[in-house]
Parts: structure tokens; sequence; C-alpha cells
């Protein structure tokens, strides 16, 4: 029985240090195309507003740490959802520059009505790390939407 306790014991310590480096890993290019992809058929099967609720409440789904989903028209530029920062939603901030002064949400706009999806990068802050670091977006259009999800390039 001793031995069963000790054995239960280190596979517990064993699985909290795998989930704990598991879920410090940082996101990758990959996950912010999958995650993309998510957003992207739940806007397809379930519509903007169903997207904009799900992004509002944060759905794990969609809200993973630093990786998340957000959501702009493509004609007017205005910020439809976003999790991590919803004083922006509503808003038209395409022609506000980013910390280096890059335009970044008109090159977005721009490259979803030119090519559908494709890599903007620009400098945001982490959500995680509250810091203005350097970040690269993988942006699809679905419609007059635009789906984004980045990454941190640490």
């Amino acid at each position: 029985m001793k031995q069963v306790l000790i054995r239960s014991m280190a596979c517990l310590a064993f699985a909290t240090v795998n989930t704990a480096a598991f879920a410090t890993a940082e996101p990758t290019e990959k996950d912010a195309i999958a995650m993309v992809e998510r957003g992207a058929a739940f806007l397809k099967a379930n519509g903007k507003d169903a997207l904009a609720k799900k992004l509002s409440a944060k759905d794990p789904e969609f809200v993973q740490g630093e990786l998340y989903v957000d959501i702009r028209d493509i004609n007017t530029g205005i910020v439809l959802a976003h999790p991590i920062n919803p004083s922006i939603v509503g808003k038209n901030l395409t022609d506000v520059p980013d910390a280096s002064g890059k335009v970044y949400r008109r090159e977005i706009i721009e490259l979803a009505a030119r090519k559908g999806k494709g890599w903007v990068d620009y400098m945001y802050k982490n959500p995680v790390s509250g810091k203005i670091e350097p970040k690269t977006t993988y942006i699809m259009r679905v419609g007059d939407v635009v789906v984004e999800a980045g990454i941190y390039k640490n």
C-alpha cells in the first residue's frame, strides 16, 4: 500500500511538472494558423455575432494565454471583438500606428482584401508580460470579416 501511495504521488508530481511546462510553452506560427482556422470555421458555421460573443466571453477555444482570436470588419476597419482589450471594440483604429510608427491595421486590411490571408508584423502589448513586443499575426478573410491571431517573437 505504501508503494502504491509513493508511486501515485510520483505520478502526480510528474504530471504537475509536465502540465506546468506545457502551459508555459510559447505558441508557434502553426498554433496561430490553427486558431485562425478554428475561428474562421466557427464564423462560417455560426456567424460573426456568435463568434464575437465567444471572444467576449474569452472562450478557451479562442483565447489561450497570449494567443487569441480577434475580428474586424474589412470594409470599415472597426474592431468587432477583442477578448483581451474590449475597450477597442466598436472602434476604427485602422490608421493608428504601433509603437514603432507602423500602421499595421491598414496592412492587415489590405492584405486580407488582396490575398485573403497571410502574416503581418508589428509591435503590440503582450497580455502575459505587459510589455510592448514584436508580434506577427496570421490573418484570414471570411466574407467581410478579418479573423486574426498572433504570436509574440521574443
